[in-house]
């Protein structure tokens, strides 16, 4: 009887297999199992879910999450485009050794993304504006002041760094959620947008 089971029980693994691999075509799952007192149990290991309890003080302060979370959506796209523009910008500007080549190639990057984004960059807010220069500083580790100051020069830095200080926003600020609040909610919503729980 037992050993009927068992048949019974490693057929029902193999047809799961069997058909996890038919989904994904190419990709087969191998499920773990314990035996445990003559039953084989499963074994299978969930992402961590870190859950931060949402008690808000009052009606305002709900109203200020939810306000937050529509501005993240909205500055988050750019700057993980961002850092993928400078990690490219980067890579191809360490592969050519001319700098007449490089400033050229600055400049035409320059006037691509100015093309594509342009329009869309000036329709955020201010602060969603404040919020994007946090997030490129998560997404490259450099301020957003470092960045313009490593490909445009110090000069170009400096007059964007007036222009956002005009707006109440610094193109030095540092995106560190583990001592500011503001930060620590940022990277809540985050986490919970890459899950697509938002």
């Amino acid at each position: 009887m037992k050993r009927k089971y068992l048949l019974f029980v490693l057929l029902l693994i193999s047809l799961s297999a069997f058909s996890q691999a038919r989904k994904g075509r190419d990709t087969l799952n191998v499920m773990q199992a314990v035996i445990v007192g003559g039953d084989t149990i499963l074994v299978s290991s969930i992402p961590e879910l870190n859950i931060y309890p949402m008690v808000f003080a009052n009606r305002w302060e709900h109203w200020k999450y939810r306000r937050l979370i529509r501005n993240v959506k909205a500055a988050y796209p750019y700057a993980k485009i961002a850092g993928n523009k400078l990690k490219d910008l980067d890579l191809r500007l360490a592969s050519m050794r001319n700098e007449r080549q490089k400033r050229q190639y600055i400049d035409q990057t320059e006037e691509q993304l100015k093309a594509e984004f342009e329009d869309q960059l000036k329709s955020l807010t201010v602060t969603q504006g404040r919020i994007l220069i946090k997030l490129v500083y998560r997404e490259t580790g450099n301020t957003t002041y470092q960045v313009v100051q490593d490909v445009k020069g110090n000069f170009s830095a400096g007059f964007w760094q007036a222009v956002a200080r005009i707006f109440g926003s610094n193109l030095k600020s540092v995106y560190n959620p583990d001592t500011d609040e503001e930060d620590k909610m940022i990277e809540y919503i985050i986490q919970m947008m890459e899950m697509g729980l938002l």
